[in-house]
């Protein structure tokens, strides 16, 4: 499971989360990433989202970071590690922490998924007191898709997350991962938090490199006009 689908819906550590919200030098409209950390990869997604990658010297090896930004700009970030476990990440608006509690009954697996299906159960708590229980699985297709020159494997999921207060908050569907950089991507999932499910898809459209146009753009291009019409419609509603 990844934090792909769960930002959709919805760390940094302290020294890092100020760099990430100072204004940054350079052209509008661009992300430097904090001192001692190196961005190698940008992904322009559907759902009117932009997120970019990058490595820093002082975390684990394999651990990686992403930031993602809407049109609104920054609204959420987190580290995984070389499993893909969520060790942690930070929710913008309002700003709340997220940490992996230690000693997961089940922990995440990118290795285990490779070789067919990965299960996993384990714990997050957040800086506000709250903390849920995480269930679900990974599983390969079989299929491969090959999105802007980037071959990726699909992957079926599930998973429930138990809040303390007793709400539940379930998602399904398919993500992509990429071997070799070990990342999760999302792709059509459903999410329901007890009022039913609701269809999304947040799939990859361009992976951008560094040198290439566009790298560490803080600007989303897809699907923000149509995100913007609902909103429109939403509020016309009264809703």
């Amino acid at each position: 499971m990844t934090n792909a689908i769960l930002s959709l819906c919805r760390s940094i550590m302290p020294v890092v989360l100020g760099a990430i919200m100072l204004p940054v030098a350079g052209h509008a409209g661009s992300f430097t990433p904090p001192a001692g950390c190196t961005g190698w990869l940008t992904v322009q997604g559907r759902a009117c989202r932009v997120s970019n990658f990058y490595k820093c010297t002082q975390d684990a090896p394999g651990d990686q970071w992403r930031t993602d930004f809407d049109q609104e700009g920054l609204f959420f970030a987190s580290r995984t590690d070389k499993e893909g476990q969520w060790v942690e990440s930070i929710d913008m608006n309002p700003m709340v922490r997220q940490t992996l509690v230690p000693g997961a009954a089940d922990p995440a697996s990118f290795t285990e998924l490779l070789g067919g299906a990965d299960t996993f159960a384990f714990s997050l708590r957040r800086d506000d007191g709250g903390a849920s229980d995480v269930q679900g699985f990974d599983r390969l297709t079989g299929r491969t898709v090959v999105i802007d020159g980037v071959t990726l494997q699909e992957t079926q999921f599930e998973f429930a997350e138990t809040k303390t207060d007793g709400s539940v908050v379930k998602s399904r569907g398919n993500e992509y991962i990429n071997a070799d950089w070990r990342l999760f991507f999302a792709g059509p999932s459903e999410w329901n938090d007890g009022s039913g499910y609701v269809p999304m898809d947040g799939s990859p459209l361009q992976f951008i490199f560094p040198g290439e146009p566009g790298f560490f753009s803080t600007e989303p291009l897809f699907e923000c006009d149509a995100i913007l019409s609902s909103y429109s419609k939403e509020a016309a509603h009264g809703n």
